[in-house]
């Protein structure tokens, strides 16, 4: 659906998410709402070797998808799945280096909550790096965007996932989140 939804520009995102986090061996990464763990596992094959990633998420039944496709794609060493949530993390006070949170935080019940969390359990001097969709700021771009994620997105996720009202929800759920100068 993300390939669907997006035309394989998230990948992209990711991708480029991965590059300007740049780690080094021995990098200690939390991937929050990871999920699946995609993120971990993007284009940028390699990247992350010598990194340890924690891959953790709320859902405990994304967790187990991610893990078996890591494991079927030979990405398995490094990464460790933990069921938890955004805010209340179940790690140590400064325990990772680079926190990551991809198309989630919206989904974050009190993202204040999740943002002090972030900040707990990272070093000192370490870093945040946050993708989510916000608003379009061109009116022109803005009422294409609305017409194609109100009119279209809807419509790939009962076509390919069965699910309407999720992708209904995806939508309503970015026009909710705060605008880029907020946070």
């Amino acid at each position: 659906m993300n390939d669907s939804m997006s035309l394989g520009i998230h990948r992209l995102w990711k991708d480029w998410l991965v590059r300007h986090m740049n780690p080094t061996p021995g990098t200690q990464l939390l991937d929050v709402a990871g999920g699946t763990g995609n993120s971990c596992y993007q284009e940028q094959e390699g990247s992350l070797v010598g990194s340890k990633a924690v891959i953790c998420d709320i859902n405990k039944e994304m967790l187990k998808v991610g893990k078996e496709k890591s494991l079927r794609l030979g990405y398995s060493e490094g990464l460790s799945w933990v069921a938890g949530d955004a805010e209340e993390l179940p790690f140590a006070d400064e325990k990772f280096d680079v926190y990551t949170i991809a198309f989630g935080i919206r989904n974050v019940t009190h993202i204040e909550t999740a943002l002090e969390e972030a900040y707990r359990v990272l070093k000192p001097g370490g870093r945040f790096l946050c993708l989510e969709f916000s608003k379009v700021n061109n009116p022109l771009l803005a009422r294409l965007y609305d017409l194609y994620s109100f009119q279209v997105i809807p419509v790939l996720g009962e076509i390919i996932a069965g699910d309407w009202k999720s992708y209904q929800y995806l939508v309503e759920s970015i026009r909710r989140f705060p605008p880029q100068v907020t946070y």
